[in-house]
């Protein structure tokens, strides 16, 4: 597919419709982070945290203002109104270390959900991409730096194994349901290069040396409530 630089070249409606639907999605995590950190803050302990945790809630922001700006620029209307009943269907980390899992899965997941667009055929929605991941890059592994001291008391583990049954299947939702339609024309256009399904093995290898370090276990697939691959591995 031939790169698409500014909104009037776009080639077709079924274009503009799979573009809307992605910087929806992108604008949902943006959105959806910068509100969690910011509703647990409170929790934060020393002031070092908090102002790291401040910052992160006001890149998160300017990160869904580009999606915003985008948004509108292709018509699209309020990206928050469309967002909104997705977004209010998340809860909210109530502990300093539910924190920590939230921003462990998530960090994670945000970064092999927006590789998929680093060669996007859209270019203003591929150069948000580029400064998005390079920005994130900074606090990728802050989460996992939290959750490995607090997993070492034995007395941890069930909370922790409980956390992450419940922040893993809201992190896998964001990369949308394998082996759809949508998801082979998103590719035939050039606006991704893979199949979600592939998209969240990548993330779930990349989480697994942090699960044996932390004593995690993955559970059955059935009780995550969202549609897996048939091939996905989650062995440890």
């Amino acid at each position: 597919m031939k790169d698409v630089e500014t909104p009037s070249q776009i080639p077709s409606p079924q274009y503009r419709s799979m573009l809307l639907q992605l910087i929806e999605s992108q604008a949902y995590r943006e959105l959806m982070a910068a509100q969690a950190f910011g509703h647990a803050l409170k929790y934060v302990p020393e002031m070092k945290n908090k102002m790291m945790i401040s910052e992160h809630i006001t890149e998160e922001l300017e990160h869904y203002e580009c999606t915003v700006f985008l948004y509108e620029g292709l018509d699209g209307g309020n990206v928050e109104k469309v967002i909104q009943p997705k977004l209010s269907r998340v809860p909210y980390p109530e502990s300093w270390e539910e924190l920590a899992m939230v921003q462990f899965l998530y960090d994670q997941a945000g970064f092999w959900h927006l590789k998929e667009y680093e060669r996007c055929s859209y270019l203003p929605y591929r150069k948000i991409v580029g400064k998005i991941l390079e920005e994130e890059a900074g606090h990728e592994g802050f989460g996992e730096a939290m959750l490995r001291p607090w997993c070492k008391d034995p007395r941890n583990l069930p909370r922790a194994q409980q956390l992450f049954e419940k922040w893993l299947p809201i992190a896998l939702l964001s990369f949308g349901r394998p082996k759809t339609e949508g998801n082979k024309v998103a590719i035939e256009l050039g606006l991704k290069s893979r199949d979600s399904g592939a998209v969240m093995q990548d993330f779930l290898n990349q989480i697994k040396p942090a699960m044996r370090a932390c004593r995690l276990k993955f559970p059955p697939p059935a009780s995550l409530g969202i549609e897996l691959p048939a091939y996905v591995d989650l062995a440890l």
